[in-house]
């Protein structure tokens, strides 16, 4: 099962993601692709993310079961330790005060 999650993502690219996936709710699109249809969608997605971000899993053969992928500004982070691909918080954004 492949699962894309858009977030301040424009609605052209929504609308584009609809002809492939299923939205079960809003920004979250699922379907079941071969390993090239999941590359293409995600070129779709990258093409089109804009200011917006997101995030793509699907089943691997690893010790997690999952892999996945991030496109834009996000506080998460993919990292990879020993071999495990985890995700790592980015400290919040500190506001200037004047």
């Amino acid at each position: 099962m492949l699962v894309i999650v858009l977030e301040n993502a424009p609605p052209r690219l929504r609308g584009r993601l609809a002809i492939w996936l299923l939205e079960i709710r809003a920004g979250v699109y699922v379907g079941s692709y071969s390993h090239k249809l999941r590359e293409h969608i995600w070129e779709h997605v990258n093409a089109g993310i804009g200011e917006g971000n997101a995030v793509m899993a699907w089943p691997a053969k690893n010790e997690a079961g999952f892999d996945f992928e991030t496109l834009g500004n996000n506080r998460r982070v993919p990292v990879e330790m020993d071999g495990v691909k985890l995700v790592s918080f980015l400290a919040p954004e500190a506001k200037n005060a004047l």
